[in-house]
């Protein structure tokens, strides 16, 4: 899964290549303001293909559970989409050179790999959670020009690795860090009950212990 920028694709072995429909999607968004009729069918259609992948991921459904759901439900709204770019074409009704005759290209180019969440099971619609680690690392890269030692940098790796930990489980970054600093003694005694998934169970036992290791 990734864009659709050709470096990306592997060369050394055999892939199933799919693209992320939100950077297809992204490029209909740009020129809304020139074409907000046509751009609106295309966001329309979409929305509910994310919803039922929403829809798949909170009921826990199996892979092939959720490619059925999204032949059944899914499957039907982007061939209407194929067949509404098919159509803006025939009919001249788009400039080919212009902003929206550029996205439906887009989408066109690679429509195979936009729908493989359409014939392979557990194929994703989107690469947003890849890149949003790997901003997360560039965003560490940027800090590292300010780092003076290595011990420094070290540091500043681990406090990424913790952050972004924390933000993957819904946890808010600042208030856990704090409780690690104010309870050190605690988790320098017993790591794996800190992590940002279970820490609060580990508060909740200071709180009730009435003699708690000194931090």
């Amino acid at each position: 899964m990734s864009d659709a920028l050709s470096r990306n694709t592997p060369r050394d072995h055999p892939t199933q290549a799919a693209s992320c429909i939100p950077h297809g999607r992204r490029k209909f968004v740009e020129v809304h303001d020139a074409f907000p009729d046509a751009v609106a069918f295309v966001l329309e259609t979409l929305r509910p293909v994310f919803h039922t992948d929403q829809q798949a991921q909170q009921q826990g459904l199996s892979p092939e559970a959720r490619l059925r759901l999204h032949q059944e439900q899914s499957g039907p709204r982007m061939q209407a989409l194929a067949d509404w770019m098919t159509q803006q074409f025939a009919e001249h009704a788009v400039e080919p050179n212009s902003g929206l005759g550029q996205a439906i290209r887009y989408l066109q180019n690679h429509w195979e790999k936009l729908t493989l969440f359409l014939r392979v099971a557990g194929a994703p619609l989107s690469n947003n959670l890849c890149e949003r680690a790997l901003k997360k690392r560039i965003l560490d890269r940027k800090n590292s020009l300010f780092y003076k030692t290595l011990n420094g940098a070290k540091v500043g790796d681990l406090f990424m690795s913790l952050i972004h930990t924390a933000e993957l489980h819904q946890v808010e970054p600042f208030d856990y860090l704090v409780a690690l600093l104010r309870h050190a003694a605690a988790v320098a005694l017993d790591p794996p009950a800190w992590m940002p998934w279970n820490y609060t169970i580990a508060l909740a036992r200071l709180a009730t212990d009435p003699d708690p290791p000194p931090d």
